[in-house]
């Protein structure tokens, strides 16, 4: 396991630079953010989480209150506040990514999509309790079909891709802290190069 530390390079690196986790719903964002943020020495916020605890509502009520368009105006006043401070590790709701606007804060940090294969996501979703406002029909599987071909090309634009299988957090986590650590030596590489060609 690779094991990074307060002290370590790669915190060192990242300057206090935060990283936005996005991807579909269930792809595992909140549960490897927050490994991820420990093994880090980061602070860990879920922009869901946020929403919930300044509106005193659930997601789906929200949902029902205020329609998509209604939370999408929400998620990203909330994503604004979080983009404020550094030294972050950040779950984002699963359509972070369709609001233009969005991609401006998220640029802030380093982007890193979580995704999950098809079947392992359904997988999941079918384990899980959690009320999904978008999934509300009455077949769920082509919903998720819809919101996943609408989507794929947007989370494609983030800095870095982990392609999840069945993989546990703490590999996840692992492949993350990994290719972090390769883009770092990459830049440094180039850095070396551009000084080395002058």
């Amino acid at each position: 396991m690779l094991d990074v530390s307060v002290s370590s390079p790669l915190h060192r690196q990242l300057q206090g630079c935060s990283l936005y986790l996005i991807g579909m719903m269930a792809s595992g964002k909140s549960s490897t953010g927050r490994l991820l943020a420990r093994r880090l020495g980061y602070r860990f916020a879920d922009t869901d989480t946020v929403i919930e605890q300044v509106t005193g509502e659930s997601i789906p009520r929200l949902f029902e209150q205020i329609g998509e368009p209604g939370f999408r105006a929400l998620e990203t006043q909330v994503l604004r506040a979080i983009s404020q401070h550094h030294s972050l590790v950040v779950a984002t709701g699963g359509g972070v990514v369709v609001q233009p606007e969005n991609w401006g804060i998220l640029r802030q940090g380093i982007i890193v999509w979580l995704n999950i294969d098809r079947d392992q996501l359904l997988m999941r979703l079918d384990a899980d309790n959690t009320r999904r406002p978008l999934l509300q029909t009455a077949n769920p599987a082509t919903a998720l079909d819809t919101i996943l071909e609408a989507r794929l090309s947007l989370y494609s634009e983030a800095d870095l891709q982990i392609t999840i299988g069945a993989e546990n957090l703490n590999e996840v986590a692992d492949q993350i802290l990994k290719c972090l650590s390769k883009q770092f030596r990459s830049l440094r590489d180039l850095t070396l190069l551009q000084t080395t060609a002058r």
